[in-house]
């Protein structure tokens, strides 16, 4: 069967730029449902078997209805196309309040055809997936507090409980494999991190403590396909080997953290008693994030040096730049910001991260101590430290102000 994997969408994670004056959406939001649109775009196309969304729609679980409006509208193509379509809950679509609804509740809520939402850890059967030939190990996230208030908990030492749940959960997943057909193919998948995974710049957004699979649990050779959600950066854990363990990573950049990344959603072949062949689907056309440092000495001319740090005017087009420059804090005044952003005027948007460096301590030298130094001398070894140009007009000042008080 042919199968389609995607995840972490964020469709709102409008941090960057300006709206659309058409329709009223962020530039940004616009951006990441263009990504989705190709990925809907290829599963109708291509008439995948199944669509596996393996969580987080969403920046949070309560996200305006103009963007519940626009994600709806892309799952519903999926529905109404007829194919099938797994949709897992992530750490974003939940809230931490027990009882409370999550974001994309009301798919399951209005049992949309072709739709299933998976809430809760559970074996899908073909008679639970449309007849399909496969079965499916679903295991979205699971929160903190739920968990303690079902193991009845203290949060004294959380640590106990994630060992418990990841105890817990390699029981059920063993005892769903014991009891799976294995003439027909098994697909785990999961929102949460894998031991041996590399994360990306996501860090930023992600919320709460991370829930760890062990690395044996998902690379079980009982398996055949396992699609991840929660790690942006995209990547097989098990590259080489079966049963691939896929984290396509999020559909559009979240931040710089992501910036030098491509992004990707992923099909695949999946087959019982042969290799899955996997494809990993770039996506075209998403917002480049560039990054660009530079650090400045005393006696650079420093407006020339931040320009020769950016890029070209081809590569700043519709990008967003950001420029992170370290500097001695006595050249502030030499740098002209307007010059910089107005060669940066064709960039989507311009993030001057500004960092001037202040010299904490002055060191005297070993055969000197502070108490055996004059007022004035301190104030001059504090002038020439901070490389400060006034420094002798300023000591003459000093001196004065110090002298006329010994006189009075």
């Amino acid at each position: 069967m042919k199968l389609l994997h995607f995840a972490d969408a964020h469709i709102d994670m409008a941090n960057y730029g300006r709206r659309d004056p058409a329709t009223g959406l962020p530039l940004r939001v616009l951006d990441f449902l263009k990504s989705l649109d190709t990925i809907v775009d290829a599963a109708i196309d291509e008439k995948v078997d199944l669509v596996i969304f393996a969580g987080d729609a969403y920046k949070d679980r309560s996200p305006a209805p103009t963007f519940q409006r626009e994600w709806g509208r892309r799952i519903m193509r999926l529905s109404q196309a007829k194919i099938p379509t797994l949709l897992l809950i992530g750490n974003h679509d939940i809230s931490p309040a027990i009882g409370r609804a999550h974001a994309i509740q009301e798919f399951d809520t209005l049992q949309v055809p072709f739709l299933k939402v998976l809430d809760r850890p559970q074996f899908l059967k073909p008679s639970d997936l449309w007849d399909l030939p496969v079965q499916v190990i679903a295991m979205p996230w699971i929160s903190r507090s739920g968990l303690m208030a079902n193991l009845e908990m203290s949060a004294e030492k959380p640590e106990e409980v994630f060992s418990n749940i990841e105890e817990r959960i390699s029981d059920l997943v063993e005892g769903w494999l014991a009891e799976a057909d294995s003439s027909l193919p098994i697909i785990l998948t999961a929102h949460a991190s894998i031991e041996g995974a590399k994360f990306g710049g996501e860090r930023l957004v992600m919320l709460g403590n991370d829930l760890v699979l062990s690395a044996g649990l998902v690379k079980n050779k009982k398996l055949n396909y396992v699609a991840m959600g929660h790690i942006h950066k995209p990547q097989d854990v098990n590259e080489g080997n079966q049963p691939p363990v896929i984290y396509p990573g999020s559909i559009e950049r979240v931040d710089f953290g992501e910036a030098a990344e491509d992004r990707f959603f992923v099909v695949a072949e999946v087959e019982a008693g042969k290799d899955t062949r996997v494809e990993w689907r770039k996506l075209t056309g998403t917002r480049p994030f560039v990054d660009c440092r530079a650090r400045l000495q005393s006696g650079d001319d420093a407006n020339e040096i931040l320009l020769a740090a950016l890029p070209s005017q081809k590569k700043i087009q519709d990008a967003i730049v950001r420029l992170v420059v370290e500097y001695p804090r006595e050249m502030d005044a030499l740098i002209d910001e307007a010059a910089l952003r107005k060669y940066m005027e064709n960039a989507f948007e311009f993030h001057f991260v500004k960092r001037p460096q202040i010299e904490t301590r002055v060191r005297l030298p070993e055969d000197q101590s502070v108490s055996s130094l004059s007022p004035l001398e301190l104030l001059d070894i504090y002038w020439r430290a901070a490389k400060i140009k006034e420094a002798d007009a300023l000591q003459s000042l000093a001196h004065e102000i110090i002298s006329g008080d010994a006189e009075t």
